[in-house]
C-alpha cells in the first residue's frame, strides 16, 4: 500500500488486495455499514468489474440485534450493493444474549452465520474488512492477556473457520486509507458508536493507540511486531512437526498407538526444546479432550509437573504405578513406566438429581 496513510487507494493497489480470490467460485463479504466494510464492498464489486471471469460477490449484513440503528444500517448496506450489482442478505443473531463477555459472543454468532451464508452460495471464502488498525489493537489485547507466540501472532491473512476459508485482504491497509478511499468515491457510511464505547477493552486500547503512537508503537509497528511473532510462530510448528516425527521414530514396536492415545517416550520428549515439548502436549490434549482448547497456562502447569516427575528417572517407575495422572481439558495424562500417555479422560459422571 502507499506510505501515504490518508490516500485513497488506487486501483492498482486494489486489484493486489484480491489478486489471489480471482479464480474462487464465490465470495461472501461480511459488510456492517461501517467506513471499513463498505470499503471492502466497494472495492471488492470494483475489482470484480475489472475481471473478464470472476468469482460471485454475495454481501452478507448480520444485524445482531443489540442496536436499534442496526436494521436501518443494514438496509442502507443492500441500497449500495445493489447500485453495485451485488447480492445481499441479512442474517439476525437470534435468542437470548449473555449478560457477560457480549463482543466474544456476538464475533462468535457472526462469524458462524457468515459461514452459513458461505455455503448457501457455494462460496469457499468468507472476507472481512479488518484493517492494519484492527491488527494493531488484537495484538495489544492479547499482549495485555499473556498470550504465548500463536495469541501475539494476532489475526492471519487467512484461517479456516468451519470449513471456510476467512480472508482478510485489508490487513495491511490503515484505516484512514479506507476513510479516504471512500470520500473520494462520495460514498457515506455508518458510525457505530459501540466501537467508542469504553465499557468494552477494545475501545479503551484504541483510545490508547495516539498515546502508544508518540512513543514509536503505532499501528505499522505493532502489526509488523505481529506479522515478526508470526514468522517466529510458523517456524516453531515445523520444529514441533519434526519433533512428532523424531518421537516416532524413537518408539518401541509396543508403544501404544492409535487414534484414541498418544504416548511419548519419557527420555526422548525431555530433550526437545520447551516451548515444543508444551506444543506436543496442547496437540495431544486438545485431539483427545472433549472440552474445548486447553489454557495455555495449565498446560504450561503440566509441563512442570511432568519434568519433574521425568527428572526423577527410574525412580519414578517403582511398582509401575503411575507417578502422575491428572486430567485437562478432558483429557486424561499420565506417567508410568517412563511413558507419557495423553487419551480421552472419562466422561464426568453426572450429579444426582441433575
Amino acid at each position: 500500500m502507499s506510505d501515504d496513510d490518508n490516500s485513497p487507494i488506487s486501483v492498482r493497489a486494489a486489484k493486489l488486495l484480491f489478486a489471489d480470490l480471482k479464480h474462487a467460485p464465490a465470495l461472501v463479504l461480511a459488510v456492517s455499514g461501517g467506513p471499513d466494510s463498505v470499503a471492502l464492498m466497494w472495492l471488492a464489486a470494483r475489482w470484480r468489474r475489472s475481471l473478464k471471469r470472476g468469482p460471485r460477490l454475495t454481501v452478507v449484513t448480520v444485524d445482531h440485534g443489540l442496536r436499534v440503528e442496526a436494521g436501518r444500517e443494514a438496509r442502507e448496506v443492500k441500497r449500495l450493493a445493489t447500485e453495485l450489482g451485488l447480492a445481499h442478505r441479512t442474517l439476525r443473531w437470534r435468542g437470548a444474549k449473555p449478560k457477560t463477555g457480549l463482543p466474544a459472543a456476538a464475533r462468535e454468532a457472526r462469524y458462524r452465520l457468515l459461514a452459513q451464508a458461505a455455503r448457501a452460495a457455494g462460496a469457499s471464502h468468507v472476507l472481512t474488512a479488518h484493517t492494519r488498525d484492527d491488527q494493531a489493537e488484537t495484538l495489544l489485547m492479547r499482549m495485555l492477556r499473556g498470550s504465548g507466540l500463536a495469541g501475539l501472532s494476532a489475526m492471519a491473512r487467512l484461517a479456516e473457520r468451519d470449513d471456510i476459508v476467512l480472508a482478510r485482504p485489508l490487513l495491511d491497509v490503515p484505516k484512514s486509507q479506507l476513510i479516504a478511499t471512500l470520500k473520494r468515491a462520495k460514498i457515506g457510511f455508518a458510525d457505530d458508536p459501540t466501537n467508542r464505547d469504553t465499557a468494552f477493552t477494545r475501545p479503551r486500547l484504541r483510545a490508547l493507540l495516539p498515546l502508544l503512537a508518540a512513543e514509536g508503537g503505532d499501528a505499522r509497528s505493532l502489526a509488523r511486531l505481529a506479522g515478526r511473532v508470526a514468522r517466529a510462530n510458523a517456524a516453531v510448528e515445523v520444529l514441533t512437526d519434526g519433533a512428532e516425527r523424531f518421537l516416532r521414530l524413537t518408539d518401541r514396536d509396543d508403544a501404544p498407538h492409535g487414534p484414541g492415545v498418544r504416548s511419548f517416550d519419557g527420555v526422548a520428549f525431555a530433550s526437545l526444546p520447551e516451548e515444543v515439548r508444551l506444543r506436543l502436549l496442547l496437540r495431544a490434549i486438545n485431539a483427545l479432550g472433549h472440552e474445548g482448547p486447553a489454557e495455555l497456562g495449565k498446560v504450561e502447569t503440566l509441563l512442570s509437573v511432568l519434568d519433574q516427575a521425568l527428572a526423577l528417572g527410574p525412580r519414578a517407575a517403582a511398582n509401575g504405578r503411575p507417578v502422575l495422572k491428572q486430567t485437562l481439558a478432558g483429557a486424561l495424562i499420565s506417567l508410568a513406566g517412563g511413558r507419557i500417555h495423553i487419551a480421552p479422560a472419562p466422561a464426568r459422571r453426572s450429579q444426582k438429581g441433575t
